[in-house]
């Protein structure tokens, strides 16, 4: 219930609806503006509140939501509803375009991710929605981009315009002939141009000239000085377009008669769908008054509860915006334990705008529009709002003042409950102040009874003292600058405020003697309370200011106290970090030792070394395996510097001895250089002793083809750069063949192995989901066997992954002497993901 009947004009909610209505985008919307209802129900109220606030995350998320083309086109389809009736052309182009804006929303709402409705509550204002895709389409192929019929919506419609483009063709030739020749005898001055004149082309010639042409006259201007004069030789032919465009119009009207027919069965459908564009428009009116007040879209509880923090009235705050002002935010509660609030305080000093931001802001509320407070409130529903505010004597119903009033009291006594909001501004005035007070006091004693909630202000000090002796009742005050002498606006619960009428009344300047009478007249005791009243706000403020103070001080602690527990967080983040990193780092380590080693116990096997020293390198390798795996995330800070320490001094050994090989190799380098020029550029010869660089093995050239050489190695014979061998003495090759021929012992049946190995060798290897070592054991096999073949270009078949099969083979093959160049694959045949090798 809302009382009285013009509840909406009071509280400036009338101010609200037309705001609403300009933000509209058409009559769609401004007609459900007008539909806004006071609701109770809960649920209904937040339906309504979260429409706008998914509609205001489509504006912020969004730039491609539908919201062009709302058109009313209600009235035309209820009167196609008739048979023999038609949608004119620009009709049905607006219809095809609307219907196209509902198809565009419908779609966007039903949206869905991974079976999530992304805006859910708007989504079910689509749901007995019906869209007409295919309709849309028949009027797009009826309609070019202007909304005019198409030539080729009928054959009779093109032949029709064909002879009326073809008849205008020829009557602007004539009619341009005819100009030609009057300007050339004088007739018409050379700048003048044919002109329309109630749809025919005519000529504008001076009145003392229109004889000179023959023809009809058909206007002149307003000025008198010139005549428009169809000339006689296409009168004839206007009069055929006249004709033309008659015939023209009775086929289009033919062809809208025969469409509409099919659009008239689906006219119920189509209505019901313009539903949704008038709720989009209101729900998008709603979010830019919104945006215009800074408002928010709380969660409403069923309870009726008033615990408002920056509550604004909307209103008043954009008058004084206007003004250059700002609007003082008001904090308010109204709770089961202080459901009534009695104001006081000076007059001019905010208690009304107090009443009536509560009205406004609670009755947006329960008509599902945003309001402007804090997100921290907590907002509630009442069943009735009823207000008592301003003068509302009547002529008519012999009412005066404070009859109004009492009418007002009786209605609200009558129907008042714990779900009812009163607002009472002045409550006990327009009457003697002794039996008016007594009254007020009754009549509040009625509504506690009722449970009731309200506001109320007053100037009664009965009324103040009830509060207080009161339960559920409480006092609240106005503030009062006393120094400044002007009110603050501001809304203190808890004490009593005073009228301070005494020092209005001296800062406006009434003569002292006039205040010391009246001060004498009330007595020393009213005067001596008052001013304890004052005393007690005065000291009210300052501890308040102390409270919120220390609640900031609070607040501050407890921020330093999260920053703090954050710090700690990252640090143990960071800890297990460097935890992490360092395991990754001895697995990088303990990745290398393993390819070290394995390149040591090949090397061993080539040079026939001893199996114990091969045993003794792997013990040192497991040793160091078992110490990498101890480091995990539960070891303690110490062992875990240890290791790390351990790690690091191996890193730098393995540093230094990169350091040392790489010194070694320049200095062998530089021995090489130094060598005789001739011995460099040595050239070989058929019967020549040499071997491959970096190999033991002895053999002879038998053949020599250009940059190619056959050479024979023992019992096997292979093809080779000659780049790839150096000479050697045939004693080195006899020692060496002895030495191999007692560590081997080579027999036939190695040797026919040998060469089957050979014949069957494929110059491509793949390592793809092979470990490390064993892809590495792999490679060092493959590119042995591949310099023993002679091959001079083999391929590594790794994938490309995270690389590090990639890495590992490459950093393997540049320790190579015999590999000369790697490089990845053609893009076309692999790219990274294969390696070519020279040999």
């Amino acid at each position: 219930m809302i009382y009285p009947k013009d509840f909406e004009q009071k509280i400036g909610f009338a101010d609200i609806r037309r705001k609403l209505k300009g933000n509209s985008l058409s009559t769609l919307g401004s007609e459900r503006v007008d539909d806004i209802m006071f609701s109770d129900d809960a649920d209904t109220i937040n339906e309504g509140l979260m429409q706008v606030r998914e509609f205001r995350r489509i504006e912020d998320e969004c730039d491609d939501f539908p919201l062009q083309y709302f058109f009313d086109m209600r009235t035309s389809l209820a009167r196609i509803r008739l048979e023999n009736t038609h949608l004119e052309e620009g009709e049905l182009f607006d219809l095809c375009r609307s219907l196209g804006t509902i198809n565009d929303i419908v779609i966007f709402l039903r949206k869905k991710d991974d079976d999530t409705l992304h805006y859910p509550t708007l989504a079910r204002l689509t749901k007995d929605v019906i869209t007409f895709p295919k309709l849309i389409s028949q009027i797009r192929s009826l309609l070019d981009r202007y909304g005019k019929i198409c030539d080729n919506a009928s054959t009779q419609l093109a032949e029709i315009r064909r002879n009326i483009r073809a008849t205008e063709g020829s009557v602007s030739r004539t009619l341009f002939n005819i100009l030609r020749a009057a300007q050339n005898e004088g007739i018409v001055e050379k700048d003048i141009s044919p002109t329309l004149r109630d749809g025919r082309l005519v000529i504008p010639v001076l009145p003392a000239m229109k004889r000179k042409i023959r023809g009809i006259v058909h206007d002149e201007s307003a000025s008198g000085r010139t005549i428009y004069i169809e000339p006689a030789e296409v009168v004839e032919a206007n009069n055929r377009i006249r004709e033309l465009e008659a015939a023209e119009r009775r086929e289009i009207i033919r062809i809208l008669t025969e469409f509409t027919k099919q659009i008239r069965p689906h006219v119920s459908d189509i209505l019901n769908s313009y539903r949704l564009l008038a709720d989009i428009d209101l729900i998008r009116a709603k979010s830019q008054l919104a945006r215009e007040m800074k408002a928010i879209e709380p969660t409403v509880e069923k309870e009726s509860v008033i615990d408002w923090i920056g509550a604004i009235h909307p209103l008043l705050q954009t008058s004084l915006e206007k003004q250059g002002k700002t609007c003082v935010p008001l904090e308010i509660t109204l709770t089961d334990e202080k459901r009534l609030l009695i104001i006081s305080g000076p007059n001019a000093g905010g208690k009304s705008v107090c009443l009536k931001t509560v009205g406004l802001l609670q009755y947006m509320l329960q008509c599902g529009i945003s309001i402007p407070i804090n997100e921290h409130s907590r907002t509630g529903v009442f069943e009735n709002i009823m207000i008592d505010i301003g003068d509302e004597q009547s002529i008519e119903n012999d009412l005066s003042t404070y009859s109004s009033h009492l009418v007002n009291m009786k209605q609200m006594i009558k129907h008042s409950n714990k779900r009812t909001l009163l607002l009472i501004d002045e409550m006990g005035t327009g009457t003697e102040p002794q039996i008016g007070g007594a009254i007020a006091e009754s009549v509040l004693k009625q509504f506690c009874k009722n449970k009731t909630f309200g506001i109320i202000t007053t100037h009664y000090q009965n009324l103040k003292h009830f509060a207080d002796s009161q339960e559920g009742v409480i006092n609240g005050a106005m503030l009062y600058d006393r120094q400044e002498m002007q009110p603050l606006f501001k809304l203190s619960i808890g004490q009593p405020g005073s009228s301070f009428a005494i020092e209005i009344a001296r800062k406006i300047g009434l003569p002292q003697e006039v205040i010391k009478d009246a001060s004498e007249i009330v007595g020393s005791d009213y005067i001596q309370s008052d001013k304890y009243l004052q005393d007690i706000v005065r000291d009210k403020r300052y501890w308040e200011s102390k409270r919120q103070t220390v609640h900031q001080r609070e607040k501050d602690i407890e921020k330093i106290i999260a920053k703090y527990e954050q710090n700690i967080a990252e640090i143990e983040q960071k800890r297990k970090d460097i935890l992490r990193h360092a395991k990754e780092q001895a697995d990088e380590l303990l990745n290398e030792s393993n390819r070290k080693i394995e390149n040591a116990i090949r090397e061993i096997r080539e040079s026939q070394a001893e199996k114990e020293e091969t045993r003794r390198i792997r013990e040192d390798l497991n040793a160091f395996k078992e110490e990498v795996s101890n480091i995990d995330s539960r070891a303690n800070d110490e062992m875990i510097a240890k290791k790390i320490a351990q790690i690091q001094q191996r890193k730098e050994r393995k540093a230094k001895r990169k350091a040392e090989k790489a010194k070694k190799e320049e200095q062998q380098k530089a021995e090489i250089q130094a060598k005789p020029k001739k011995e460099k550029e040595q050239e070989f010869n058929i019967g020549d002793t040499v071997r491959i660089k970096g190999l033991s093995s002895i053999g002879k050239i038998e053949k020599i083809d250009g940059k190619m050489a056959s050479v024979i190695f023992g019992d096997m014979r292979t093809t080779m750069r000659l780049e790839r061998l150096e000479h050697a003495k045939e004693s080195e090759g006899k020692k060496d063949e002895k030495i191999t021929v007692n560590a081997f012992n080579l027999n036939q049946t190695t040797r026919n192995t040998i060469d089957e190995h050979r014949n069957q060798f494929h110059q491509d290897l793949d390592v793809r989901g092979m470990r490390g070592d064993e892809a590495l054991n792999a490679v060092m096999y493959f590119i042995d066997d591949a310099i023993l073949v002679g091959m001079s270009r083999v391929r590594i078949l790794h994938g490309k992954g995270n690389g590090i099969l990639r890495q590992l083979i490459r950093q393997y093959l540049a320790t190579v002497p015999n590999v000369t160049h790697f490089a990845d694959e053609h893009v076309q045949f692999g790219g990274a993901g294969i390696t070519v090798v020279d040999l």
